[in-house]
């Protein structure tokens, strides 16, 4: 029985997932990696760590059935994508720590950009917002404030890549330097009309096309890999995508008007927009769903910074909760929030809000507040952002889907599933799969193998789904989400009055 090895490299983890052909999951094996904060605002992994990573769940897999190893046809990649790292050209070793799609170091670069008048361009060619999410302004910064690693970029000794890119060149012991266009896509340097590197961004954010890889469709094979001879013999990698696009992916959202919400340690929800670019009014980011034989088709997405980190947090910094699991049981424990909001701006807010300098905060606290009603707020504040940013989506696009489909690790909190239902009044169809990443990646792989002949193909492979349906009162709904709004309108306000203090008497 042939089977495909993903490997999804996200943001907190590395896992390895065995699928057969028909998407069942056979095996996998997860590692965490080191989150590096060196000061606020920046947020950095140890690429050498996740490659290690790479290698150890890989070997977890084969250490379990020797034998079965023997069947993996391909190796297909998912990761987290506006991540990247400076490796190497020769040796694929990074030259410094990778620098994470949450680090914020890129904002000033953005201000000044903005006052140039360069916000329009960058968004015309891109489909992005000037924002420094994306790695373009954080490569700018980089290069800005590290002289070696900007000579060694210069120098063309050095590539700037993200995670695919960098992970590919090491699967295959340096001899593919390239990454995929779904990643490519969230850099702020590539040109999604042309499906190729932008020369007058690359100047902008202070590099070049040749400092980047090659650019393949998704589905393209990417070279031979034993992962470091951990495999018996070379298997081709086929199937390389962003992981939320190979969220989408897996889905089975083929079609224009279908969407999708990843929980994770963000959240990413995207609409299937169709093969023509859709409008660029509105504040959604539009990048490329995937490439299939040439031929693109895009997504409008909006982005929550933080979803399972709000949880993280609550257990790790508050001491809340004792695991992630705990939430469900504290928040369903009260009646309702008692009037509590917390606003998780721990890295601002991200469109529809005007909130990218904002800090966190919670709202409305009480002599009566406690534990439940804190914990619940960081639940809650997850559904109020998914609604919001359907919203922002649903008028970009024109079309209200008519159903949510969700996936990733906070979907096993019931409490949470039903009322993302709630308040975004359309039902959330939650899959069985926890590894939609690697599901995706590994579908992909299989239609670059020529296993399925079309998505509408992959489409037939079987699947269950959890739904839930919105059972709050559409006046509740509205009353609590007034209540969200105010609280984000006060840290809103906070911030400016941070950023421009009154004049000392």
């Amino acid at each position: 029985m042939p089977l495909i090895l993903a490997i999804d490299q996200s943001t907190s983890a590395t896992k390895a997932v065995l699928f057969d052909e028909q998407g069942t999951v056979v095996d996998r094996a997860s590692r965490d990696h080191a989150q590096h904060c060196p000061c606020p605002q920046r947020v950095e992994h140890d690429a050498d760590e996740i490659w290690h990573n790479v290698q150890m769940v890989v070997a977890t897999l084969v250490d379990r059935a020797p034998g079965r190893i023997h069947d993996v046809a391909a190796v297909s990649l998912a990761n987290q994508r506006e991540t990247f790292v400076v490796f190497d050209r020769a040796t694929g070793e990074p030259l410094r720590r990778a620098i994470v799609w949450q680090d914020r170091r890129g904002d000033a670069v953005c201000r000044i950009l903005s006052e140039q008048g360069m916000g329009d361009l960058i968004h015309r060619r891109t489909g992005l917002s000037l924002d420094g999410y994306f790695s373009g302004s954080k490569i700018r910064r980089l290069l800005d404030e590290e002289p070696a690693v900007r000579q060694a970029v210069g120098s063309g000794r050095a590539v700037l890549g993200t995670i695919d890119a960098y992970l590919i060149h090491r699967l295959t012991n340096g001899r593919v330097c390239a990454g995929d266009s779904t990643n490519a896509s969230r850099t702020l340097l590539y040109d999604i009309d042309r499906l190729a590197w932008d020369a007058d961004l690359c100047d902008l954010f202070g590099t070049s096309p040749a400092a980047l890889p090659e650019v393949r469709e998704s589905g393209a094979t990417y070279g031979e890999t034993t992962v470091a001879g951990v495999l018996p013999n070379p298997v081709p990698i086929v199937g390389v995508i962003g992981d939320s696009q190979a969220s989408l992916f897996a889905q089975r959202c083929f079609a224009a008007g279908t969407a999708k919400a990843t929980f994770g340690t963000g959240t990413s929800i995207l609409f299937n927009a169709g093969h023509e670019r859709p409008s660029a009014a509105g504040n959604a980011a539009t990048a490329l769903a995937w490439v299939i034989d040439g031929r693109p088709t895009f997504a409008l997405e909006g982005m929550i910074n933080s979803s399972a980190a709000t949880i993280a947090w609550l257990r790790d910094r508050l001491g809340l909760i004792a695991d992630a699991a705990e939430s469900e049981a504290v928040a369903a424990s009260v009646p309702d929030n008692g009037g509590v909001y917390l606003v998780p701006a721990f890295a601002g807010l991200s469109p529809p809000y005007a909130a990218a300098d904002t800090r966190a905060a919670i709202v409305g606290l009480t002599a009566h507040s406690g534990r439940e009603q804190v914990v619940r707020a960081g639940l809650e504040a997850i559904g109020y952002q998914v609604h919001d940013v359907m919203a922002m989506l649903a008028a970009q696009a024109g079309v209200v889907p008519a159903a949510l489909l969700a996936d990733g690790g906070p979907t096993r909190n019931s409490f949470l599933m039903q009322f993302v239902a709630d308040v975004t009044g359309v039902d959330l169809d939650v899959t069985d799969v926890p590894d939609s990443s690697a599901l995706g990646a590994a579908m992909m792989g299989m239609l670059g193998l020529g296993w399925y002949s079309s998505p509408d193909d992959l489409a037939r492979l079987p699947r269950s789904l959890r739904t839930f349906r919105p059972r709050m009162p559409r006046p509740e709904a509205d009353r609590l989400l007034a209540g969200w709004r105010d609280a984000v309108r006060r840290v809103e306000l906070a911030a400016t009055a941070v950023a421009s203090p009154s004049p000392t008497p």
